[in-house]
């Protein structure tokens, strides 16, 4: 007979360990859910803290992260190589520009650059691209007949 209470007994133990789902946490902030841990009169209750996504951290994506980007570019009668460059926001842009044959200039007014660019001589321009969109960069420096097509894009994405 003891046997028999022994086994009930450890029937509803295992029984009872299976406790239904915790309730489900919804609204603004974090929020306590009662999760019984135990059984009986000596049972203990948990407090658990679930986070709702309004608290969560933002999590950027490794490709999001600002990077320091390089180009070395060629000015020329009456074109820049390459003649367009891609970065992302939060970017900084640093550029090693080069005239191989005459006087040109290097501007690109909507970040605030303007450098003259001497035959044979590498410029270095640095910047971060603060703001998304397509802009124009362009020869500053009458260079001769083509000098009005002397221009590029920088794309912010």
């Amino acid at each position: 007979m003891r046997i028999h209470f022994y086994i009930l007994g450890l029937l509803a133990v295992l029984l009872a360990g299976c406790s239904p789902a915790p309730p489900e946490v919804g609204g603004e902030g974090a929020e306590a859910a009662q999760v019984p841990a135990g059984l009986g009169d000596d049972a203990v209750e948990e407090t658990v803290v679930v986070e709702t996504p309004e608290e969560a951290p933002e999590i950027i994506a490794p490709d999001a992260q600002p990077q320091a980007k390089q180009f070395t570019m060629t000015a020329r009668q009456w074109e820049f190589d390459p003649e367009v460059i891609r970065v992302n926001k939060g970017d900084t842009v640093r550029l090693l520009v080069k005239s191989i044959d005459v006087a040109h200039g290097f501007a690109l007014p909507d970040f605030g650059v303007n450098e003259r660019l001497s035959p044979g001589q590498t410029v270095e321009v640095e910047f971060v691209a603060d703001k998304a969109g397509t802009f124009t960069f362009f020869c500053s420096v009458q260079c001769g007949a083509g000098h009005s097509s002397m221009n590029g894009q920088l794309i912010v994405e």
